[in-house]
């Protein structure tokens, strides 16, 4: 099942993080520090969503 949520985090976590980027670049903040703040929350948030995800896979 690992190895199947490392694949799944590659897609579930660039997308989570563009996502932020965008709501952050939609807010109107254009430096540097909050757009790589959203994209680190992005591949935080990822993590539990990933094995969520994988869980619900392995299982069925």
């Amino acid at each position: 099942m690992l190895r199947l949520a490392g694949m799944l985090y590659s897609l579930i976590g660039t997308s989570l993080a563009g996502s932020c980027i965008i709501a952050v670049l939609v807010m109107g903040h254009d430096t540097l520090t909050p757009i790589l703040a959203a994209a680190a929350v992005g591949f935080v948030l990822a993590l539990p969503v990933t094995w969520g995800v994988a869980k619900a896979i392995y299982a069925s």
